[in-house]
């Protein structure tokens, strides 16, 4: 490794091409993803968070500067090469079938193994150990399209510490589960940072769990500007001008979110 900051962003700028026109969605972004940490990348709908996570993953160019991978540039890195420092979970659901939750998560080996590798005692030693970190033991016989949301989502965790990368990204890892299951969920990666060292990047729209168990935040504003701190340190200035509006406020102190209700007579809070 060149150097330990794993994921580094230098002025860059991401996007998409759309009718051989190249789209600027965010620019001059400087960032960097600490080691051992849970990130949070939060915004509002439509500012570009799933396109810069996709910029970091290495699945589309960046259209200026430079995303580093440990000192690397991603463009210059082989699939091979990344899969090995990046493992991404993103939001949609597995096309498979036939497939067992153990078969799924050996797949996370494919870097190491090549796509029809044959998986080596050290292989499943690695795997079995994926399965314990998420507590999943009781699904390595099911079939994966057989599972639950969150269930699934665990499994694709899974695949990706069998992945044995530094870096995690997870595109909405917390969509469309139920609530205690999105506390299991966060809580899963916290002690991944926390145990392993991972660095984890995650972009969520649960502001409320974000706030609670994040250890940085990264702020998309709407104009594409890129704020980043801790909870606390982005509670009185970026984070009340993302989160209030229409009744909504963000207690600063305590880092919990409360609403208000006017129907014209009373308020409720």
């Amino acid at each position: 490794m060149l150097n330990e900051i794993p994921i580094s962003l230098i002025d860059a700028a991401v996007g998409y091409k759309s009718h051989r026109k190249t789209v600027s969605v965010l620019q001059h972004l400087d960032a960097s993803l600490q080691r051992g940490m849970l990130t949070c990348l939060i915004g509002q709908n439509g500012v570009g968070k799933s396109t810069l996570m996709r910029t970091i993953a290495g699945f589309q160019p960046v259209i200026d500067g430079q995303v580093q991978v440990y000192g690397q540039n991603v463009e210059s890195m082989t699939q091979a090469q990344l899969a090995k420092q990046v493992a991404v979970v993103l939001t949609e659901k597995p096309d498979v079938q036939n497939m067992t939750v153990y078969d799924m998560i050996a797949m996370g080996r494919t870097p190491y193994t090549g796509f029809w590798g044959n998986l080596k005692d050290e292989d499943c030693q690695v795997v079995e150990h994926a399965i314990a970190q998420v507590g999943i033991y009781s699904l390595s016989k099911r079939m994966v399209d057989t599972l639950s949301d969150g269930e699934r989502q665990k499994v694709m965790i899974a695949k990706a510490l069998a992945q044995q990368t530094p870096v995690i990204c997870l595109d909405e890892p917390t969509a469309f589960l139920d609530y205690p299951s999105k506390v299991e969920m966060m809580l899963i990666l916290k002690r991944l940072c926390r145990d392993e060292k991972k660095s984890i990047l995650m972009s969520t729209h649960d502001l409320e769990l974000a706030l609670q168990l994040a250890d940085l935040l990264w702020l998309v504003s709407a104009d594409g500007s890129l704020s980043i701190g801790s909870p606390k340190e982005l509670a009185d200035n970026e984070l009340s001008r993302f989160v209030e509006r229409n009744g909504i406020h963000l207690d600063a102190d305590t880092l919990t979110i409360r609403v208000e209700v006017n129907d014209g007579h009373h308020r409720y809070q």
